[in-house]
């Protein structure tokens, strides 16, 4: 069960408190800590407070903060959180903390913050950790079911390259996470492929020692925790896939590599932040997708999550 996966998160003395709230796992989106510090949970768009018993205080306003009222953690029960969930081998996450975070078993996925140890500009580590943001996976299978007959070109053997545009927390990496085991899979007369998935954030497939958590298909190939760029070019020249994957197109070597990928005749899954598909033809570093059709079909959500699918003209399909 999910609620156990995040329980075992938490050393012992700890998780009795944290039971309540993580029973009620399906809606928790994030348990965020921090020292002497209420502890806050996000329901959907909701925030909570802890109390000392572990009940849930609704925040309307200002929060309390006496602390005989609001669970706190200090300072050694921050490094005993952090300690448990590095199975008390912090150095063998080393490469995963200079990017400020770690991927948990279950899929999910615990921010850190504190005191950065750099060189020249480069994070060599991160020690005194006093900040952890424990971000709830969820997989919602089926939640791309009603969005893969409008991305599907018809013949029975391929999909249209597809950008997902949400505005942040709005599902985007759930419902490509959805289409992506789809296809790998194979659904109803619609064969299936061969996908590569770049994971540059271990959003995707949550992998814990490079295991998928998350049921990303039968036919799927994760490169965990790998810069798009060169995960992009390795799968390309490795593995042989059909579809290529990615979370976040954030920068113009993103593009030009998509735009290389679509050249070699590679199916392509990407998600971006947008308000609107408007909004995405007026940011520079995206208008050459736009001028070489790389993308025939756009899955936009709304704040509400609501999925509509518009093709290269423009019309809602």
């Amino acid at each position: 069960m999910k609620s156990d996966s995040i329980l075992q998160l938490f050393p012992g003395e700890i998780r009795s408190v944290m039971e309540p709230a993580v029973k009620k796992a399906d809606t928790l989106t994030e348990i965020r800590m921090r020292c002497d510090q209420p502890v806050f949970l996000m329901r959907g768009r909701k925030e909570y407070v802890l109390s000392a018993k572990g009940e849930e205080i609704a925040v309307t306003g200002m929060v309390p903060v006496g602390r005989d009222d609001v669970l706190c953690f200090a300072q050694r029960q921050m490094e005993q959180i952090f300690h448990h969930i590095c199975r008390y081998s912090p150095y063998a996450y080393e490469d995963e903390l200079k990017k400020g975070f770690l991927t948990a078993p279950g899929g999910h996925r615990v921010g850190v913050a504190g005191q950065v140890l750099s060189d020249r500009g480069k994070v060599l580590s991160i020690r005194n950790i006093c900040f952890l943001n424990l971000r709830i996976s969820h997989e919602r299978k089926g939640c791309a079911d009603h969005v893969m007959d409008k991305i599907y070109d018809g013949t029975g053997k391929r999909w249209h390259s597809t950008m997902v545009v949400a505005p942040p927390a709005c599902g985007k990496t759930t419902i490509l996470r959805d289409m992506i085991r789809q296809i790998s899979d194979g659904t109803g007369k619609r064969y299936p492929q061969t996908v590569g998935v770049v994971d540059e954030r271990s959003e995707i497939a949550g992998s814990y020692f490079g295991r998928p958590q998350n049921d990303v298909g039968m036919r799927t190939d994760v490169l965990d925790g790998c810069p798009k760029v060169s995960g992009m070019e390795m799968l390309l020249r490795s593995m042989s896939p059909k579809v290529i994957a990615i979370d976040e197109i954030a920068t113009a070597q993103d593009v030009d590599t998509l735009l290389l990928m679509a050249h070699c005749g590679i199916t392509i899954l990407a998600t971006v932040h947008g308000d609107d598909l408007g909004s995405l033809q007026e940011k520079d570093y995206l208008k050459p997708l736009f001028t070489a059709r790389v993308f025939r079909r756009f899955v936009v959500l709304s704040q509400e999550k609501r999925a509509t699918v518009i093709n290269e003209k423009g019309e809602v399909l």
